[in-house]
């Protein structure tokens, strides 16, 4: 669809969408989509972070022996 458009047919879009829009709203819109990028970054980074965490606390846990085994265990002997 868009293959088919040259330099004067996206200079054209450009201006119909320059003087719907206005300069002012464009550049808005342009920092907004900016921090809205960098702020699902930082989310990801941190997401990747936590998982790292919680993979090297996962190997704290011992469940080979639980409470209510070391009760049985007792109370058979």
């Amino acid at each position: 669809m868009f293959a088919n458009m040259g330099p004067w047919q996206l200079l054209i879009i450009l201006v119909i969408v320059l003087a719907i829009f206005g300069t002012k709203r464009l550049r808005t819109l342009g920092s907004d989509l900016g921090s809205a990028i960098k702020g699902f970054r930082s989310a990801m980074t941190e997401a990747e972070e936590t998982k790292a965490q919680l993979d090297d606390s996962s190997s704290d846990a011992d469940f080979d022996n639980t409470p209510v085994e070391e009760n049985r265990e007792h109370k058979d002997a």
